[in-house]
């Protein structure tokens, strides 16, 4: 039996349960996964509260989880790609398990100098941040303005649009200041009067911005950048359609991910690892991950 971690209506993080179902068999396209680690996002929470079920409802009992690696130890009958044995990534439905099924398109191999926990966090984050920079046109010289800049998609945009060229400017709380600046971002505190404290480290201007926390973050970024399309948000849907902003949707491809596997077996790109909580503590995750004021990725470890 295969172990996931479900829930059957919306609430708080005790609606979390862990439960036993069918071992999953691989169809065509497809392997088996014994899954190692998994990341642990803020769209997975805001799916399990139903903050989200206006336009992403959940079909009941639901899963969580968009991000996983493990070892493959089947493959689907004509798979060729993937063998038993083989150390993979990738964006699944349902990571929350211990054992998956997924469709071999979209995964690579991990590398070695990469840690289970680090590859578990990488796929979902790491392609979203990827997909936002390229969205809104991130370039040499510019200044690109990123909202919850020490979180998950956050601590990946900053290093990202680093190494473009880009002079990054990051709102975080002051304790995830020197994190922020490590990453390669200026950091600035985020709260009432954030608009002037950025104009100060910015007097040339913002070309663009990236929402990853919601609330104030849109209308700041507003006030700051001039060309709409080049703000965007991936966690407040009904403000960028009222502020006329872009709401970013990952585009995953197996080439988008290996490139930032490469980035990260180089030491080019990291993955910061806030903390892990085993599987069956998936509802002590998401009580951590609403905290906020964290610095990287939350993951669920698979023993």
């Amino acid at each position: 039996m295969a172990k996931a971690v479900v829930f059957a209506e919306y609430g708080g993080p005790e609606v979390l349960h862990l439960t036993d179902l069918p071992d999953p068999e691989p169809e065509p396209g497809q392997v088996r996964i014994r899954v190692k680690a998994a990341g642990v996002q803020p769209a997975d929470t805001r799916l399990r509260s139903g903050a989200w079920k206006s336009f992403m409802p959940v079909v009941f009992p639901a899963r969580l989880g968009f991000e996983a690696a493990g070892v493959v130890d089947a493959v689907g009958p004509d798979v060729t790609a993937f063998v038993p044995g083989d150390e993979v990534l990738g964006p699944v439905a349902g990571g929350y398990a211990d054992t998956l099924t997924a469709d071999i398109a979209l995964l690579v191999r991990k590398p070695a100098e990469l840690s289970w926990a680090k590859a578990g966090a990488l796929s979902a984050s790491g392609q979203t941040a990827s997909t936002a920079l390229e969205d809104l046109a991130v370039a040499r010289g510019e200044t690109l303005l990123i909202h919850a800049a020490a979180g998950g998609v956050g601590q990946f945009a900053i290093q990202l649009a680093a190494a473009r060229g880009a002079h990054v400017i990051g709102t975080a709380s002051e304790q995830n200041h020197e994190f922020v600046r490590s990453l390669g971002a200026t950091p600035v505190t985020y709260g009432p009067g954030l608009a002037d404290r950025v104009r100060a480290l910015a007097p040339e201007g913002v070309d663009a911005a990236l929402d990853a926390a919601g609330g104030e973050a849109l209308e700041v970024s507003v006030d700051l950048v001039a060309d709409r399309n080049r703000i965007g948000t991936i966690a407040d849907q009904p403000g960028a359609k009222r502020l006329e902003v872009r709401w970013i949707n990952t585009r995953r491809s197996a080439e988008r991910l290996a490139d930032l596997a490469e980035l990260c077996r180089i030491g080019q790109l990291d993955v910061a690892i806030w903390k892990e909580f085993p599987l069956a503590e998936a509802a002590a995750a998401h009580r951590e991950s609403e905290g906020r004021h964290m610095r990287g990725k939350i993951v669920l470890t698979v023993s």
